[in-house]
């Protein structure tokens, strides 16, 4: 064999290892190991089925889950320094205020929600609830209602403004305050989940949860007007009247959150333990026919395709979120 016989075998070898290093059915490009994800407790159903699903198609990988709320969550990461590959907020400005630009460089936002006021067939005046009198329920001598903790959780702060906006939509002065006087502390709990196993076995009557919590665990619930269940973006000038003091990201300190429609967050962190698994699972999370298709079905309406704000922002995307976001805000 001549030297450049050689070459030419050495360039093929080269070339045929290249090909299998970087071929998508190459051994090394299958996702493997742990990946870690934090959510909002409200997406504990979904995000379970998806890492049913994804599991089964990567084998060698273990998606590691942890839910709470999602203020909590955050904090995990930012003040506990846990490790993490994502994290998905109830609210997207949870990740603006809490890990960008330290633990995070972008949110992709990709599903809402809506409020509503659940109760079970054990709750008082279960039989006599609806849309036009559950605030006048809601303050009878008696009954037993809460929701999550404002300071952990979105729907927590939430839950409050829906009271707010409902005192200016119906024109009652004074309705916030006499419900909240009607709502002892010990009935605020961390995340908005654990008030559902209260309802099922009636030690709570009535309970603030989103329209995908009440439809995955089969609870009755009253649809309130778009003016005050903060789902509809449209009615947002509206929404922007409500406001909930809740501590900050240091002890001591306080911030306001602002009414705003339900808008979901995701973002991956800055060097997190598992990148290339961490990406290959946003990828099905936010696939119309993969995880969006999943929120759908549980009740909860995503964005097709998802969103960012700015033009920079989807820049800053790996290529393969890229295309499966627009810019809108």
């Amino acid at each position: 064999m001549t030297r450049v016989d050689k070459s030419v075998k050495s360039f093929l070898v080269v070339v045929f290892l290249a090909a299998l290093v970087f071929s998508p059915f190459s051994v090394s490009a299958e996702p493997q190991g742990k990946v870690i994800i934090f959510h909002a407790g409200s997406l504990t159903v979904p995000f379970a089925k998806m890492e049913k699903i994804f599991e089964a198609k990567y084998p060698k990988l273990d998606v590691l889950r942890e839910g709470g709320g999602s203020t909590k969550m955050a904090r995990m990461i930012s003040e506990l320094h846990k490790p993490a590959d994502i994290m998905g907020s109830a609210d997207f400005k949870v990740i603006d205020k809490t890990l960008i630009p330290e633990y995070a460089v972008w949110n992709i936002r990709f599903a809402t929600n809506q409020l509503v006021l659940c109760y079970t067939d054990k709750s008082r005046f279960a039989n006599e609830v609806n849309a036009d009198n559950w605030y006048d329920i809601l303050g009878r001598k008696g009954v037993v209602w809460g929701h999550s903790d404002p300071n952990l959780d979105p729907c927590g702060y939430r839950s409050l403004m829906v009271l707010q906006l409902a005192e200016k939509h119906y024109n009652k002065p004074g309705l916030y305050e006499s419900l909240i006087a009607n709502r002892p502390k010990e009935n605020i709990r961390s995340k908005s989940v654990e008030l559902v196993s209260l309802l099922k076995t009636g030690h709570m009557d009535y309970a603030w949860e989103y329209l995908s919590v009440a439809v995955q665990h089969e609870l009755e619930y009253v649809v309130l007007p778009d003016k005050i269940n903060l789902g509809n973006y449209k009615n947002d000038s509206f929404y922007k009247q409500a406001s909930v003091k809740v501590t900050g990201k240091k002890p001591g300190t306080w911030m306001t959150r602002t009414g705003k429609s339900c808008t979901y967050g995701i973002t991956m962190i800055k060097d997190g333990p598992n990148a290339k698994a961490a990406l290959a699972l946003l990828e099905y999370v936010l696939d119309p026919d993969g995880g969006l298709k999943i929120l759908r079905e549980m009740g909860q309406p995503p964005f097709v395709p998802c969103r960012v704000p700015t033009a920079e922002m989807k820049a800053m995307l790996p290529p393969s979120l890229q295309k499966l976001v627009e810019v809108r805000n």
